[in-house]
C-alpha cells in the first residue's frame, strides 16, 4: 500500500477525505500534493458533496414538493458518503456518477 503526504496508508486517507463531507476533501486536497489516488478522493467528496448541498439547500426553499425532493437528495448524500469511505479504504478509484467524472478532470490541479 501506498503512503500519503501524512505517512498514512492512502487508503485511510482516501477514507479521511469522506469523513467530513466537503471540508475534509477539501483540507486534505490542500495538503495533499502527491498521491494521485488520494488528491482524486478528496477532490470528488469536495465537489460532490458541496454541490449537492448547495442543491438541496436551494431546492428545500420550494415548499412542500422541494422539501421531498431535498429529502431526496440528503439521502443520496448519505449513501454516496458511505459508498465513497468503503470504496475508498478498499483502494478503489470509484467514480461517483457525474462527480466523479469532473473530480478526475480536476484533482491533478496544483500538482507540483
Amino acid at each position: 500500500m501506498n503512503k500519503a503526504t501524512f505517512g498514512i496508508d492512502e487508503n485511510i486517507v482516501g477514507l479521511l477525505c469522506y469523513l467530513l463531507w466537503p471540508i475534509s476533501g477539501l483540507i486534505i486536497f490542500l495538503v495533499e500534493k502527491e498521491n494521485e489516488f488520494v488528491r482524486f478522493h478528496a477532490m470528488q467528496s469536495f465537489i460532490t458533496f458541496l454541490a449537492l448541498n448547495i442543491i438541496a439547500i436551494v431546492i428545500s426553499a420550494i415548499p412542500v414538493i422541494g422539501w421531498a425532493i431535498s429529502a431526496l437528495i440528503n439521502i443520496a448524500v448519505i449513501v454516496l458518503w458511505i459508498v465513497g469511505m468503503i470504496k475508498a479504504y478498499s483502494g478503489e478509484k470509484y467514480k461517483f456518477p457525474l462527480f466523479g467524472d469532473i473530480a478526475e478532470k480536476y484533482y491533478k490541479v496544483f500538482l507540483k
